[in-house]
This record gives structure tokens, C-alpha cells and sequence, in this order.
């Protein structure tokens, strides 16, 4: 396998499958089966989950609700995406752990580094919900800053589409795919692939970022394995 230890981002849009809001179980089981070939391959698996399925802090403000409330609020939807998650994967047979940005100890527990790379060690799923417990924080920069904290080898951005391209492809007919870019030439082109918080950290840390589709079956294990199965930004 080409890494051992993965920071898996995913979206919470991505939970709703064809829904327009909330959690498709149809997706969470697809998700847990892909989740469990890579356990039983040996790795090491972090998870950063979003809460845009639930609540969306940055269009909190239009509905009159200020933003530091709004971002709490989202910080709260990724902690139930956390929870359906970690319901499905442990179904699967999996062994995980909830760790929390916010400390709420009935429901999950405290964000620990050294215990999250214990549990890491000892084969269990982590997954890391309500941000880094501050507003203004997306989910992207909570993926990057606790994919260094935990000394992950990469930070993997599961999306609806098959990597980086030259335009949105789901507007552009004529949108290219990149295979490869570095940190510049991602910056230089003004590539919307993560926010500038999170891009940043990832850069001057020297961690690879691998934007694929984790809604095709099988992409998943094909990028562990070293195979091309998205856009890598290292």
C-alpha cells in the first residue's frame, strides 16, 4: 500500500445521495464497505465529515442568524454525520471512535491528539467532528490541521467529481482533468480546491492532497494501492 496512515475528508452534501437534505442510508453503507476494505488492507484511517446535508453556517447569515452562532450550529451538524457514520461503520464491524472539537462527553469523546493516534494504532476508525471546536474554521481546515496532528500520510477529499479541472465539469462540457499539480500551480490558477486556511497548512507541512470521486466503488482502494484515480497536489 502506498500510505499507511489516511485522513479520509468527506462532504456532508455527499450524505444526502439523491436527496436534497439529510442522511441517504443507501450512502452510508456504501461508504462503511469501502471504509472496510481499506481496514482489512491495514490502514490507518482519520475521518473529517462536513455537516452541509445539516446546516450550513456561512448562509446562516442570510436568515439573520450571526455568523459565530451559525458556524456552532454547523459544528453540531458534523457531529450527527459523525454519529450516523460511526453507526454504519461499527455495523460493518468496525471499531471507531468519535472524538469532538466541543467537549459533549455522553455523546463523543474530547479531541486528544495522543489519544486519537493511540486508538489510530490500535486499528480503530477516528472520526474528528465539530471543526476544531472554532468558528470561522471550515471542515477543509479542521482535515489538514488534524491530518497533521495525527502525522497522516495524506489528506483524501472524496468529491462528486473525478479530481481537479480546468473548470467546473458539471457546467464546462470542455472542462480537462489535471492528473497532477504542485501547491504554485494550483495557487497561480486559481484552483477552488480547498480554502486558502487549509491549503496553506498542507503546503508548508509537505502533505499531498488527492482530490477523487469516493462515490465511485473501488476509487478508494485504487488510490492506497498507488493507482490514478484523481487529481494529487503535492
Amino acid at each position: 500500500m502506498k500510505y499507511k496512515r489516511i485522513l479520509l475528508k468527506l462532504s456532508g452534501e455527499s450524505l444526502m445521495g439523491s436527496g436534497q437534505y439529510g442522511i441517504d442510508p443507501e450512502m452510508l453503507q456504501q461508504y462503511a464497505q469501502e471504509i472496510r476494505a481499506v481496514i482489512d488492507a491495514g490502514i490507518e484511517v482519520a475521518i473529517v465529515i462536513g455537516g452541509g446535508n445539516i446546516y450550513r453556517g456561512v448562509q446562516a447569515e442570510k436568515s439573520g442568524i450571526e455568523r459565530v452562532q451559525g458556524d456552532y450550529m454547523g459544528m453540531l451538524a458534523t457531529v450527527i454525520n459523525g454519529m450516523a457514520l460511526q453507526s454504519a461503520l461499527e455495523s460493518a464491524g468496525m471499531y471507531t471512535r468519535l472524538m469532538s472539537g466541543i467537549k459533549m462527553e455522553q455523546v463523543c469523546e474530547p479531541f486528544i491528539r495522543r489519544r486519537a493516534m493511540r486508538h489510530l494504532e490500535k486499528g480503530r476508525i477516528v472520526i474528528f467532528g465539530a471543526g476544531i471546536g472554532n468558528p470561522y474554521f471550515t471542515t477543509d481546515s479542521t482535515a489538514s490541521l488534524r491530518a497533521i496532528e495525527i502525522q497522516a500520510d495524506v489528506v483524501l477529499k472524496g468529491t462528486r467529481v473525478d479530481g481537479v479541472y480546468t473548470s467546473d465539469p458539471e457546467k464546462d462540457p470542455s472542462a480537462t482533468r489535471y492528473s497532477e499539480l504542485s501547491f504554485q500551480e494550483a495557487y497561480e490558477k486559481n484552483l477552488n480546491i480547498m480554502d486558502m486556511t487549509a491549503f496553506t497548512l498542507c503546503q508548508e507541512n509537505n502533505l499531498p492532497i488527492i482530490v477523487f470521486d469516493m462515490n465511485k466503488p473501488g476509487n478508494l482502494m485504487q488510490i492506497l494501492e498507488g493507482e490514478q484515480a484523481g487529481t494529487l497536489i503535492n
